[in-house]
């Protein structure tokens, strides 16, 4: 056997399993949402009774499904404008020569990524429980409150608490996004720069942050992505309550779908799913020509 065919054949055998996987819980689910999206199915049964555009029709006119598109569109907004800026900060300090005890600082910060979501969900609403919650103890021991306060009841305080749990468990990866884009930026530009007199203040100012935005347009675009994909932190802290204040559309796809009370809607959850994931896809295209542009700008910078 030629040794190029025979090196072919070992690549494709050490594709074939992550690609086999690939095909059977991703591509082929996506195909398929694409079609019952068209049938009224229940998950049992052949494809008979052709819906057409009724499903996408009752789901844009469904009340429910635009408060989980706001919710959706509010936490990412929030998530990102919050997050990505102060992972910025915080990974210009740990790049800073003065600092001590860096590894032990970016552990701390990347042990909510590692941990699995819907602990993390569990255990917070355990802390934010509204008796015998441990936030609510402290705050009643301190005297700073005098009843325990319902965090995840509420409507006025669910988002919000929902929200920072959700900047605090992702935060990590942002973190060590903009490192890596930090370390990576050229020494040489910082060397002749300082020999110029150039002070901390100008160096980051016209120096780090310029050099930054194309690596920032990334993190921007992976943040807001996979912010709009929320679903077991909600799900295992408020499960979209108090009164779907904090529903989110894969919440209410999942509902339909799977947990409904009654005969289960895959056609209806189909068709939500598929409407969802357009306006993601032109969301990832949209900040995809920012990416593209912001990387123009560098290049046309260097040049």
């Amino acid at each position: 056997m030629h040794y190029r065919t025979r090196k072919e054949l070992w690549c494709l055998a050490f594709i074939a399993p992550q690609l086999i996987l690939f095909i059977l819980f991703t591509l082929y689910p996506t195909i398929m949402s694409y079609v019952y999206a068209f049938f009224n199915w229940n998950g049992y049964g052949s494809l008979k009774d052709f819906a057409g555009l009724a499903n996408f029709k009752e789901t844009l006119l469904d009340p429910y499904f635009w408060n989980a598109f706001r919710n959706s569109l509010l936490f990412m907004v929030a998530l990102v404008a919050i997050q990505v800026p102060l992972a910025l900060l915080m990974a210009l300090l740990l790049d800073a020569n003065w600092l001590r005890g860096k590894v032990f600082y970016r552990t701390l910060y990347f042990l909510p990524v590692v941990t699995t979501t819907a602990v993390v969900g569990l255990v917070m609403r355990f802390v934010f429980g509204a008796y015998k919650g441990l936030l609510n103890e402290v705050l009643l021991t301190l005297g700073l409150i005098d009843t325990p306060v319902n965090w995840l009841g509420s409507t006025e305080t669910a988002m919000t608490i929902v929200i920072l749990v959700g900047i605090w468990k992702s935060f990590g990866m942002k973190l060590v996004y903009w490192l890596a884009g930090i370390q990576s930026l050229p020494k040489e530009l910082f060397e002749a720069a300082r020999i110029d007199g150039a002070s901390p203040w100008q160096l980051l100012r016209y120096l780090t942050l310029p050099l930054l935005i194309p690596v920032g347009s990334v993190i921007l675009l992976i943040s807001a992505v996979n912010a709009l994909h929320v679903f077991d932190l909600v799900k295992t802290m408020t499960d979209g309550g108090p009164a779907f204040q904090t529903d989110m559309v894969d919440l209410y796809i999942y509902r339909y779908a799977f947990s409904g009370s009654g005969e289960a809607r895959i056609g209806f959850a189909s068709a939500a799913g598929v409407l969802y994931g357009i306006v993601v896809m032109l969301i990832s295209v949209l900040l995809g020509l920012l990416v593209k542009w912001s990387g123009g700008r560098k290049a046309s910078g260097a040049a």
